[in-house]
């Protein structure tokens, strides 16, 4: 009998620690807070060339381009993010600052001599034009430069006859140069471009060109594949530690604006991390 009485004391513990513990958790659950990240994968609007999917140039600076970047900086403007962080070397941080201050005094665009890069890009196009409309001090530098050894993945190749492989990646580039072409090619509007390259398939196809083909290039002891993908993960690893160390608790909306490959790999950091969520431009564009 005395054995039935510890038992049962010893069970009316541990159930009383157990709810103890659940109603805990449950306060833990009720008042955390995620943070949002309005993520903008975009192409570059001045088109240096330099991806190795290379498209046609897109008109940043007509009318109706300019009319949709009012649209789209309104919109974000409406959301409210409290930081902006951008494709720009993170140890130039200097250099962003002293042109946002430029833009922010109206002083920027009236260089004249401003060459397509300063002129066209999404960060002075975009970013600073929304970072100023909602009294943002700063934009946040976050790029990482790894090394991209993709003509020795592709000499790799070769040398393996991997034939099929090698078409494979090539058809892969010519599929998303085609349609994004052909969409500039059509008049897509500036919104609805940035909405492929922000879609489903636009990023699986990113991420997987990058984590599973790359890796089966050349002979099993042949490892540019795997070095080109690990370089290219640490480059993102690196841009999503700078956007958390860079986050404050207070900060429950941000926005970040980088390529769509470089988008498509930072989804699947955030999609790991029960903090963070994504919100996508599409969201606030069409409320």
């Amino acid at each position: 009998m005395r054995n039935y009485a510890i038992i049962f004391l010893l069970s009316s513990i541990f159930l009383s620690c157990n709810t103890e513990q659940k109603e805990t958790e449950s306060q833990t659950v009720e008042t955390s807070t995620e943070k949002e990240v309005l993520l903008i994968g975009t192409f570059h609007y001045n088109n240096p060339g330099a991806d190795v999917a290379k498209t046609k140039s897109f008109d940043i600076l007509n009318e109706k381009s300019q009319l949709e970047l009012e649209q789209i900086s309104s919109n974000i403007k409406k959301y409210n993010p409290t930081k902006i962080f951008v494709e720009w070397p993170y140890d130039e941080q200097r250099e962003l600052d002293s042109l946002y201050q430029l833009y922010i005094q109206d002083q920027y665009f009236k260089n004249k001599k401003l060459s397509n890069f300063y002129l066209k890009n999404e960060i002075f196009q975009l970013a600073f034009k929304v970072a100023k409309a909602n009294n943002l001090k700063k934009v946040y530098a976050i790029d990482y430069s790894t090394a991209f050894p993709f003509a020795q993945v592709m000499n790799d190749i070769e040398k393996n006859n991997q034939s099929e492989l090698k078409e494979s990646i090539q058809k892969g580039i010519t599929n998303i140069t085609s349609e994004i072409d052909n969409r500039i090619e059509s008049g897509t509007s500036l919104t609805e471009l940035t909405y492929y390259i922000n879609s489903r398939d636009f990023r699986n196809y990113s991420n997987n060109w990058h984590i599973n083909l790359m890796l089966l290039a050349g002979k099993p002891n042949d490892f540019s594949g795997p070095q080109l993908t690990s370089e290219w993960f640490k480059r993102n690893l690196y841009m999503w530690s700078l956007i958390q160390k860079n986050t404050a608790d207070s900060d429950e909306r941000i926005m970040v604006l980088v390529g769509g490959s470089h988008a498509a790999m930072i989804e699947l950091f955030i999609e790991k991390n029960n903090d963070w969520r994504v919100k996508e431009l599409k969201e606030i564009m069409l409320k």
